[in-house]
């Protein structure tokens, strides 16, 4: 799931806890040291009822956290609980993660100016970069690159810099110490977008498991019969051939072409090279992409091109291919190598 979508997700839960006359809490990691089970920026919420949604640390911390969330709840102000795990003896959890953790605790009234406006820009799509002061005295937020609310005059200049920053090039929370105050900063991004051309029955488990793994995807295909919400339930749809598709309407995307038919393939390659792909994947043998390269008069050097698309899994059956390539598109965008983890000291660089 991608950082927006676990946003709207808690959010959601939030919401729905009010609505029921029940106040509630967001919780999110904003510290860790050494091995921990999820990294800073990480997000679930509590209700004062029981309910949660989400996980901080696969559910050995929960029980405890849930007394903090109360607390938090009933007073009316954030707190933050540090867990170090390399003291088992002290919890009696006996957990592998042997590392420590700091989290905050945030009340959130979803009716509340500042929050509501977090909603709806995150239901925007929008790159929204948020400061909480640990004591909940200053909160801001800026969206994109030019629009801002909330304390945004009561930061400290090094906190707004670093906020500005931070939307720039960082993709987990943290925390600035400034003037003896503390402030979380935080930046949401809108999921990738991935396109997948074709509504064959192969196509249903890569879109299903691409849309688990934090993608928001559209599927491209002419027939309506195949290209649908019953078929793809999680993705958007666009029933035309991609030869009448505008590349404006798919900028940065990435690109899973898997039509099973050699025109549209073609359409759907030139439609793809001309929407500045972060990604353009084939399924087929290499020898096919290349022929098509050569009918659209472009070399595969000039574009993101990955032909064969996937990792070698080994895969045969459709729901393998699918975790082959979605395999793929996940290291690419974490901006990692696909290896093994086996004899790594450290899993999250």
């Amino acid at each position: 799931m991608s950082q927006i979508e676990e946003f709207k997700k808690v959010f959601k839960q939030i919401k729905q806890s009010w609505e029921r006359g029940d106040q509630a809490a967001m919780l999110m990691i904003i510290t860790v040291i050494g091995s921990a089970y999820r990294r800073p920026g990480a997000k679930m919420m509590m209700s004062m009822d029981g309910t949660m949604c989400g996980t901080l640390s696969g559910g050995c911390l929960e029980g405890d956290l849930f007394g903090w969330a109360e607390k938090a709840i009933q007073e009316q102000v954030p707190l933050t609980v540090k867990y170090d795990l390399t003291e088992n003896e002290l919890w009696g959890l006996g957990i592998g993660c042997k590392g420590a953790q700091e989290i905050l605790i945030v009340p959130v009234d979803p009716a509340d100016s500042f929050w509501s406006q977090i909603d709806y820009w995150i239901h925007q799509e929008a790159r929204i970069t948020y400061i909480l002061e640990c004591t909940g005295e200053t909160r801001a937020a800026f969206v994109g690159e030019d629009t801002e609310f909330g304390d945004t005059a009561s930061l400290p200049t090094a906190v707004r810099k670093q906020a500005i920053l931070h939307a720039g090039s960082r993709t987990r929370a943290e925390v600035m110490h400034v003037e003896g105050r503390r402030f979380v900063i935080d930046t949401v991004r809108p999921s990738e977008r991935l396109i997948v051309t074709g509504a064959g029955h192969d196509a249903v488990p890569v879109v299903d498991l691409a849309s688990k793994a934090g993608f928001a995807v559209t599927v491209l295909d002419p027939r309506e019969s195949f290209n649908n919400i019953n078929r793809f339930p999680s993705a958007q749809h666009v029933v035309m051939e991609p030869d009448a598709a505008d590349p404006s309407m798919f900028p940065d995307g990435w690109w899973v072409i898997m039509n099973h038919h050699l025109n549209r393939d073609e359409a759907s390659l030139r439609l793809a090279l001309h929407s500045r792909p972060k990604f353009v994947g084939v399924l087929g043998p290499l020898s096919r992409t290349e022929q098509m390269l050569v009918n659209i008069g472009l070399p595969m050097s000039e574009a993101p091109i990955y032909s064969p698309v996937g990792l070698d899994l080994g895969a045969e059956t459709i729901d393998e291919v699918a975790v082959s390539i979605v395999s793929q598109l996940m290291s690419l965008r974490n901006n990692r190598n696909a290896a093994p983890l086996h004899g790594r000291a450290k899993i999250h660089a």
